[in-house]
């Protein structure tokens, strides 16, 4: 079938047809951003960008100062202190034993076989030079007297006479008797002089003051020559051996001072010598110490703790023997620095990050950071550290 003609009418609105969906279609798309307006919209969001990194920066910077008054450091546990160059040395802590003094201690002996006949000192007297300790009997002693006796009156009547009377060989066998008889009577520990009966009895005496520490016989014992029957010790300066690796041994010096701890009170000492001789069981050396004895506190045998001043160490440079030191525990790791907190002039705890020199002791060398003069922190760092952290945690 054949389709009919379109009419004039509908031929002349197709052109307005056309035009009205162009016109539908542009009012669909949305308007382009005037680029005025898009300029502002990237100014805002650059702010805000700013704004969001700025903590960050802060942070990467250090933490911001905490303002803490003095009844809140109180409070807290925190102290603060001036720095002042110093002198670097370190305190070595060693165990130690009292030991008695060899240069003051005697060991009370007879010289020859003799019986004991009585006591006149017990274990723990403290006596005086002089003071009878035992007395003893013996058959040779009683030969020496009597020998010492014969001579000393040959002597005397030789000598009364004169050369005008006697001979000069009479007279020098005379002195020579004599001076052996005395010199025989000293051998057995008697005196020079013929003096009392001639029975054999002698006492030893105390040749110094002290106390007896050791008391090893019974009356009527027979003694043999050279067994110690006193131990008569002046306890008036003791000796300490410390036990220390042999490496550190070195670094104090003979007359350096030393303290000894003995049931926590602290007595000093100075050092007198070190021990030339590693232990093959501990690899340890002895460092002796010579302690004053005051009120008899220390006892051979007792167990104490030492401490001794290295002076400087050797690890340490001649510049840095007098440096600004600080306590080891002060200083704390914040944001991966080392970092000591200082005072400023409104009273407010800063963090600062400093470079850190030798560890000596219980303080550790500032290099870079701090100078003489700062008010840092000494105690309670981390309780600082952790108020920091609180702070700003609020703020973020």
């Amino acid at each position: 079938m054949r389709e009919a003609p379109m009419s004039q009418f509908q031929l002349l609105s197709l052109p307005l047809t056309a035009v009205l969906l162009l016109s539908l279609a542009a009012c669909g798309k949305s308007p382009e951003p005037e680029p005025t307006a898009a300029s502002g919209t990237q100014a805002v969001d650059t702010d805000a960008a700013k704004a969001d990194a700025a903590p960050e920066a802060a942070a990467e910077a250090g933490m911001a100062p905490v303002k803490m008054d003095d009844a809140a450091l109180k409070a807290a546990g925190i102290h603060v202190q001036v720095l002042r160059p110093s002198a670097l040395s370190e305190e070595l802590r060693a165990p130690g034993e009292v030991v008695d003094n060899a240069y003051g201690t005697t060991l009370i002996t007879p010289r020859v076989e003799s019986l004991v006949v009585r006591r006149h000192a017990k274990l723990g007297d403290e006596v005086r030079a002089g003071a009878p300790l035992v007395t003893l009997s013996s058959v040779e002693v009683a030969n020496a007297q009597a020998d010492l006796h014969i001579a000393e009156q040959e002597w005397r009547r030789v000598s009364a006479l004169g050369r005008e009377a006697v001979s000069g060989r009479r007279i020098n066998e005379a002195q020579v008797a004599v001076d052996r008889a005395r010199a025989t009577a000293r051998a057995y520990g008697l005196p020079g002089t013929a003096v009392g009966r001639t029975n054999g009895e002698f006492t030893l005496t105390a040749p110094h003051a002290g106390r007896i520490t050791e008391d090893d016989f019974v009356t009527g014992e027979r003694i043999e020559p050279g067994k110690t029957l006193f131990r008569l010790v002046d306890e008036s300066l003791v000796w300490v051996d410390a036990k220390m690796p042999s490496g550190t041994v070195p670094r104090v010096p003979a007359g350096s001072p030393a303290t000894v701890v003995f049931n926590g009170e602290r007595l000093p000492g100075v050092v007198q010598r070190s021990a030339h001789r590693t232990s093959d069981a501990t690899r340890n050396a002895i460092l002796r110490i010579e302690v004053p004895n005051r009120a008899d506190r220390l006892h051979g045998g007792d167990f104490v703790e030492v401490f001794l001043d290295a002076g400087a160490a050797a690890s340490v440079e001649n510049a840095a023997a007098t440096a600004v030191t600080m306590p080891t525990d002060a200083l704390v790791q914040l944001e991966g620095e080392t970092v000591a907190f200082r005072r400023t002039t409104t009273g407010a705890l800063e963090p600062v990050s400093v470079r850190t020199g030798e560890v000596i002791g219980d303080r550790t060398v500032i290099r870079e950071g701090l100078k003489p003069g700062d008010a840092v922190v000494v105690e309670g760092a981390f309780a600082v550290k952790a108020q920091m952290l609180k702070s700003q945690l609020g703020e973020e």
